[in-house]
């Protein structure tokens, strides 16, 4: 048995046009694939901000010119003036003899140099001088014997536990006798008055020499107390 179809369901009474669509389609895609292109981009750069550049102006160094001081002005010559004498005027001439021509002796003086020496003042008082004043039994160490045999420890200063050096200063006069014993250094009241009583009550020293002088010398001596 045949089957047949309804005019509405057969489609190859509608073939051609839908061929023809489709052909109007793809034309229509190329044409508008042909007319699309880039547009061109313009960029806008009057807003921009331009780091401006400035030449720096180098300021022309000039050298000052060194204005050379003129040269001072040379001494006036004063020329010799000779006066010219006429040959007919009479012009005394000095003539010089020599010691060998008159057979006259040469006399020689000889004046000596006079030295002042240098004068000591005696009543000065010294430091340091070309001789020491030296203690007259032993020296030092017969000073230091005497000290030890001569000083009574103060018996409030031996409760108290008190010891230690005092020194002394004192001067040698001219001829070797102790005066102005002061104390320099001390450590307890009745130690220092001590110490300037035994000082003060030394035999003469051999007074210290200066240019040959005994003169005054300033001394110092330390003296010790040390309980045992």
């Amino acid at each position: 048995m045949e089957i047949k179809k309804t005019p509405k369901a057969d489609l190859e009474n509608k073939k051609s046009t839908w061929l023809l669509i489709g052909y109007v389609i793809v034309l229509a895609i190329m044409f508008v694939a042909f007319e699309w292109t880039e547009r061109d981009v313009t960029i806008d750069t009057s807003q921009a901000v331009v780091d401006p550049i400035f030449e720096e102006e180098v300021p022309i160094t000039v050298q000052e010119e060194k204005v050379i001081p003129p040269p001072p002005p040379e001494p006036v010559k004063i020329a010799e003036q000779l006066e010219i004498v006429d040959d007919n005027s009479d012009v005394e001439e000095t003539s010089v003899a020599s010691s060998e021509e008159t057979g006259a002796a040469v006399e020689v003086k000889y004046t000596p140099m006079e030295v002042e020496e240098e004068k000591v003042d005696e009543e000065k008082i010294f430091e340091i001088v070309e001789t020491m004043p030296e203690f007259p039994n032993g020296g030092m160490a017969g000073l230091m014997q005497y000290l030890s045999k001569n000083i009574k420890y103060p018996t409030i200063a031996q409760e108290n536990g008190v010891q230690g050096r005092v020194i002394v200063q004192f001067v040698v006069n001219r001829d070797g006798g102790i005066v102005d014993a002061t104390v320099a250094k001390g450590i307890d009241p009745y130690l220092d008055k001590e110490a300037i009583r035994v000082i003060s009550g030394m035999p003469k020293w051999k007074p210290g020499m200066q240019r040959g002088k005994p003169v005054r010398v300033k001394y110092t001596v330390p003296v010790m107390f040390r309980l045992q």
